[in-house]
Parts: structure tokens; C-alpha cells; sequence
């Protein structure tokens, strides 16, 4: 009976954490920022990982609270423990953007993070990762490509035309020029500068 009791607090509490972040959503298309955010913030202190991933971006655009991208990243970092794909994508980022680059362990902490956002299907990892895994200080090509390849094919024009330098300089990959030119057309076609550049 107390397990029975104990699981259906649980159900009541996540359908709130549900309610309070669409409330969340809602507000926030109506341009009602503040309701948001408090929206948001409540459901986050429940555990809610979509409300923790919300209120960061709350706190990393200024909207309804104080731009603090400390703040922003704790609760990202909340989410991604939950494994919140695009949480894990942002958490990375700002772990390789706003901390010194020296700790190891946030390195590594971000790279493991971008990986499962990656993996998830977020296309912003998959491009990072392979731009990151391309000119990193030891790059690891083939790795790299990988990753731009599952960009490209999510549609990330970037990543399509970094896929033809690999192909165009043999990164990663057996080098062929075809193969470069049909990548270049293709992130061309779907507004890409470079590719434009390269095709003439």
C-alpha cells in the first residue's frame, strides 16, 4: 500500500512538472516572460528535465529573469544528467566556451556530453563534434567525419560542405573530387556560401 501511495505522488507530481511547463510554453509565445520563467523554475524544482532545460534557456537569454550564464549552465547541467539531449548539447558548449581550457576533466566531460547529444540526434552536436573532432589538437578525422556526415544528412548545409573539403583533401577519407563536388552542390543548393565559393 505505501509503494502503491509512493507511486502515485510520483504520477502527481511529474503530470504538475508536465502542466507548469507548458503553461511555461505558453506564456512564453504570448511574449509573458516573467509567468514563464516562474513557470519554468517551479516545475524545475520538481526534477522536471524539459523545466530544468527551460529555465536555462531563460537564464541564458535574459528572458523573464537575469542573463547568468552560471546560473543558464546549472541548469542545463541538471538536465543533462537526465539525459536532456539538447541540454547536453548546451551544457557541452558551455563548458568549452566559458571554461579555461586546461581542465581536463571538463573537457572531457563536454566531448562525453556532445557524444550523447550526437548520438541523440541533435544536429548542432553532430556538427560541433565534427568540426571539433577535425581541428582539434590532435584531430581525429575519421571521427570527425562521422560526425559531419550524420549532420549533413539531418541537413546542415555547414556540415555538407565540410564533408566535400574532406573528400576535396582526403580527411578522414580516401580522397575524390566527384564525391567533394556532389557534397559542394548539394550544401550549395541548400544556401551554403562556401560551397557557392568552391564550385566556381
Amino acid at each position: 500500500l505505501e509503494e502503491a501511495a509512493f507511486q502515485l505522488q510520483q504520477i502527481f507530481r511529474i503530470d504538475i512538472s508536465i502542466a507548469l511547463n507548458i503553461l511555461g510554453i505558453e506564456s512564453m509565445r504570448a511574449g509573458h516572460y516573467r509567468i514563464a520563467y516562474t513557470c519554468f523554475k517551479l516545475a524545475a524544482d520538481r526534477g522536471y528535465s524539459k523545466a530544468q532545460f527551460n529555465v536555462g534557456l531563460c537564464y541564458e537569454h535574459g528572458r523573464g529573469t537575469e542573463k547568468d550564464l552560471e546560473k543558464a549552465a546549472f541548469y542545463y547541467y541538471r538536465a543533462a544528467s537526465s539525459c536532456h539531449p539538447m541540454a547536453q548539447y548546451r551544457y557541452a558548449r558551455y563548458l568549452l566556451c566559458h571554461r579555461p581550457e586546461n581542465e581536463w576533466d571538463r573537457h572531457q566531460k563536454a566531448v562525453t556530453f556532445l557524444e550523447q547529444a550526437a548520438m541523440a540526434g541533435i544536429t548542432e552536436a553532430q556538427a560541433y563534434l565534427g568540426v571539433f573532432y577535425m581541428r582539434g589538437l590532435q584531430p581525429k578525422e575519421k571521427r570527425g567525419l562521422k560526425y559531419l556526415l550524420l549532420a549533413a544528412k539531418n541537413g546542415d548545409a555547414q556540415s555538407r560542405y565540410h564533408v566535400g573539403v574532406c573528400y576535396e583533401k582526403g580527411l578522414g577519407v580516401q580522397q575524390n573530387l566527384a564525391e567533394a563536388m556532389r557534397h559542394y552542390r548539394q550544401s550549395a543548393a541548400a544556401g551554403n556560401r562556401n560551397s557557392r565559393e568552391r564550385l566556381r
